[in-house]
């Protein structure tokens, strides 16, 4: 997202944190390579190596020459499980919302403060 103020890599980087908090990626995973990653999203290939050599200071993936960038572990705090459940609620929430006739943009801003409030209380 080029209007986001967030530097490509660093929005790659929270992608891979994302996908592996929601268990879309594992330990023993492989990321896609940077020239599938510059072809699919056109951005340059050191943007992505950048990316790549972050995740791997923080330990979570690990380059093997020749073979690709693998996942090496989850990051702290993890719980799988309760994260399943969670967005498990929350689609059912999302659905109910939808029924009752609520679009995308009155979702959002029920989410949005909601979370605000949350957090703003310590709540979280």
């Amino acid at each position: 997202d080029e209007t986001s103020g967030v530097a490509t890599y660093l929005q790659l980087v929270q992608q891979v944190h994302q996908a592996l908090r929601m268990g879309m990626l594992e330990p023993g995973d492989r990321l896609p390579t940077a020239q599938q990653v510059v072809a699919q999203l056109a951005i340059n290939p050191n943007t992505v190596h950048k990316a790549y050599r972050e995740l791997e200071r923080e330990g979570l993936v690990r380059a093997r020459p020749g073979l690709g960038t693998f996942v090496t572990r989850l990051p702290s705090g993890i719980d799988p499980a309760a994260q399943a459940r969670f967005l498990a609620e929350l689609a059912g929430w999302l659905r109910s919302a939808r029924a009752a006739g609520l679009g995308p943009d009155d979702i959002e801003a029920i989410y949005r403060t909601a979370f605000r409030d949350c957090f703003a209380e310590g709540v979280a």
